[in-house]
């Protein structure tokens, strides 16, 4: 089996000349992939997430066919010329920027979109290159925000503490020692 993944906005086009008709939202169709003559390219499944709820807060679609070099070069080469099709009420194009995506893209989109942050988007690269279980599972955890949500309380802790030695320098004239009544050292 073999995935074509296309990500951004105004898909519906897409989905149109390639399906053969709209996909309803989060749920996988079963269907022929249609060349621009009509006849089958392959049949498998088809599913559409649109954004903002998708891996890259756009609009995605995912083509899972059977598999096989040929089928999924086709598939692409297919998807690649639907996005060049005139609009039938513009004459432009459908998607003009419809491309190949570089690899890591899809998680930079996500990270540029606010799905992940940084630690998260290096997580997925850790757990592709994961060598072992125990690398796997602890990238697996930093995807899931657990090394995340760490840092962000040891961040808090940390303005916490600026906090206080600020007030003890712009206070010196009172008579509270806000590091020792805050138990700072502990």
């Amino acid at each position: 089996m073999g995935i074509v993944r296309v990500s951004g906005r105004g898909l519906a086009s897409l989905i149109q000349a390639v399906c053969g008709k709209p996909l309803q939202a989060r749920q996988a169709t079963y269907l022929p992939f249609h060349d621009v003559d009509g006849s089958a390219i392959d049949q498998g499944l088809a599913l559409y997430f649109p954004g903002p709820h998708s891996y890259t807060g756009e609009d995605v679609v995912e083509l899972q066919a059977h598999g096989g070099t040929v089928v999924l070069q086709l598939l692409l080469a297919r998807c690649l010329e639907a996005a060049g099709e005139p609009d039938q009420a513009t004459g432009r194009p459908t998607l003009p920027a419809l491309r190949l995506a570089s690899a890591g893209e899809f998680t930079q989109r996500a990270y540029l979109n606010g799905k992940l942050d940084l630690a998260q988007a290096e997580a997925v690269s850790d757990l592709i290159d994961a060598s072992t279980e125990a690398a796997a599972r602890s990238a697996t955890r930093s995807l899931s925000g657990g090394f995340s949500a760490q840092i962000h309380a040891l961040d808090e802790q940390l303005m916490r503490l600026r906090m206080l030695v600020e007030a003890t320098l712009d206070f010196p004239e009172e008579d509270i020692d806000f590091l020792q009544q805050a138990d700072a050292r502990g």
